[in-house]
């Protein structure tokens, strides 16, 4: 008993030294809740993305797999290199544009816009290792960053209400009401099932509501039956180093390969920050450390999902919940890891939910992105008018770019005006310049 018991103690020494568990008030029950926690408010994306990415012709088996590997090793990734209980996945918005974008919008073909992913991560690096990402993020104004978030939103909300059949074509006034078919009354259903969660605080609410919404489609006959439960995961061999780097290397893609890099960047830096606040890290050489060091996995956990075959890999909001559930540690992103690899056994189960059971996800996404706009001064003209321009010029466009150039442009022509040139430093007029060139081309 005495030798088992001593046993146990070293073991959990270990995870305490490794993972400064103690020294961060936290316990290895703790972290392992935070990381239940992070799962289960993110496992949707095991749906969604897949649902995303196969609008592109990739095939939706593999992309199940590679989506449940990206994440697993990005997560797994922050767990030991910068001891953070972050987690990492196909972000959302950055899929939507990889899809609807590039390939749906651009014509570039899916090989191609991997490629344009994998250049994005490696600018990223290299400013990362160059120092460069600070003279950028300094240069962007705070009001068109914060406006492209609530764009996003906006934006994935809408093909979200697209794919439920809320919204329809028409020739008259290019958008109107579909009809109230039984899968649009299920994923109305889904949506309200989602908000009842989260006004509830009920962790894992997308979660419930895709299995709940799928459930009632096998149960009306609108949904296959899975064949099995449990089955090896599908190969990824259809999108597993299918990048075409070479492809991405055009003029026209210039403006798309920043687009990924500065969302991931504001999106990423912003997220990580406050989350480093809110566990008390964010001063002092640890927490300078930590945040650096997560911006290295950020970026490698990009290249590798690229080469794997999704669209970016970034730091997940929903990883707040685990921290707000005590995680202070990369034990609770392992933890997370782990259960993103279990998930790999459950892809029959995963194959056959319909798009009208994970388009919520992207509404409801889209609301949580959308709320930004309330840290936005709509009355000073000079900032209404860039951050309008970047919100409403996303989702009417189908550009993410596009939205983004608007704002910038928007931006040095409204400081121009007002006589403010000053504020207007090289960086931005390099990056106003890029913009021009991204409306023309």
């Amino acid at each position: 008993m005495d030798k088992v018991g001593i046993k146990k103690n070293t073991v959990l020494d270990i995870f305490d030294k490794f993972f400064k568990i103690e020294e961060r008030g936290s316990t290895i029950k703790t972290e392992i809740m935070g990381g239940i926690t992070t799962f289960l408010t993110m496992a949707y994306i095991v749906f969604v993305n897949p649902e995303v990415l196969s609008a592109t012709g990739m095939d939706k088996g593999a992309l199940i797999t590679v989506t449940c590997l990206a994440t697993a090793i990005g997560t797994g990734i922050a767990a030991f290199w910068a001891n953070a209980p972050f987690a990492l996945a196909p972000g959302m918005g950055l899929n939507a544009f990889f899809t609807y974008t590039l390939v749906l919008g651009q014509g570039v073909p899916w090989e191609d816009a991997l490629g344009v992913v994998f250049l994005s991560g490696l600018f990223f690096l290299i400013m990362t290792l160059g120092g460069i990402r600070e003279k950028i993020a300094n240069a962007i104004p705070t009001v068109v960053s914060t406006a492209a978030t609530s764009g996003i939103g906006l934006f994935i909300a809408f093909i979200g209400l697209k794919n439920m059949g809320v919204i329809v074509s028409n020739s008259a006034t290019f958008v109107g009401l579909g009809a109230f078919s039984l899968p649009t009354v299920l994923g109305l259903l889904g949506l309200c099932i989602m908000v009842i969660c989260e006004v509830r605080k009920i962790n894992g609410g997308i979660l419930i509501s895709i299995a709940v919404t799928t459930v009632l489609g096998m149960f009306f006959g609108i949904v296959d039956t899975p064949a099995s439960i449990i089955s090896m995961p599908p190969s990824i061999n259809p999108i597993f180093m299918k990048i075409n780097i070479l492809g991405a290397l055009k003029i026209s893609l210039i403006g798309s390969i920043f687009s990924f890099m500065f969302i991931d960047l504001f999106d990423s830096l912003g997220f990580m920050m406050a989350c480093y606040k809110n566990m008390g890290l964010v001063q002092g050489d640890e927490g300078s450390k930590g945040l650096k060091r997560m911006l290295q996995v950020d970026v490698s956990s990009t290249l590798i999902g690229a080469v794997l075959g999704t669209s970016t890999v970034t730091s997940f909001a929903e990883s707040a919940a685990g921290i707000a559930a005590g995680a202070r540690t990369g034990l609770a992103s392992v933890v997370t890891s782990m259960l993103f690899l279990l998930a790999l056994l459950f892809t029959p189960i995963v194959g056959i939910v319909p798009g009208y059971a994970s388009a919520p996800a992207l509404v409801l996404v889209g609301v949580f992105m959308f709320k930004s706009i309330a840290k936005i001064d709509f009355y000073d003209i000079k900032v209404a008018a860039p951050a309008f321009l970047t919100i409403v010029m996303m989702p009417l466009t189908y550009s993410i770019s596009i939205g983004l150039s608007f704002g910038f442009v928007g931006y040095i022509v409204t400081h121009i005006a007002a006589g403010e040139i000053k504020q207007i430093n090289t960086t931005l007029w390099v990056i106003g310049m890029l913009s021009v060139i991204n409306l023309v081309l």
